[in-house]
């Protein structure tokens, strides 16, 4: 199998690093915007400034949609897990705790990758019964 995919520079917006609102130290805020300004050094493409995303940062088409290295398959009932064939994991959809409980018995029955398996109660309950 191929390597997953490469490191790639966060691409952050002109001034990022000096304004809260723009993202400084502000995580979800870190976004790229197209820089715009007649004299924007940035969009000038000047020496000594942050890269700009382009068509070659993409990852490899072959590994594009896995997750952890695994093709996804959107589950929302038992009956859905009838879908997923060998080499293939489960996302979860957004359902309720008992649903989510009888989903997570039923691959782990089957021997199916969960991708979003993260630690609620329901979990918890699976563990004990084991």
């Amino acid at each position: 199998m191929l390597s997953l995919k490469r490191n790639k520079r966060k691409f952050l917006r002109v001034d990022a690093h000096k304004m809260i609102k723009l993202g400084k130290g502000v995580k979800k805020k870190q976004r790229w915007h197209k820089p715009i300004g007649r004299q924007n050094k940035l969009r000038l493409g000047e020496k000594g400034n942050a890269q700009r995303p382009k068509v070659g940062w993409g990852s490899a088409r072959v590994i594009r949609d896995l997750i952890f290295g695994v093709k996804a398959i959107r589950v929302e009932n038992v009956g859905d897990l009838n879908n997923v064939s060998k080499g293939e994991g489960i996302l979860i959809a957004k359902v309720g705790k008992k649903k989510r409980a009888e989903i997570i018995r039923c691959a782990n029955e089957r021997k199916i990758k969960i991708l979003n398996r993260y630690k609620k109660v329901n979990d918890h309950d699976e563990v004990k019964e084991q």
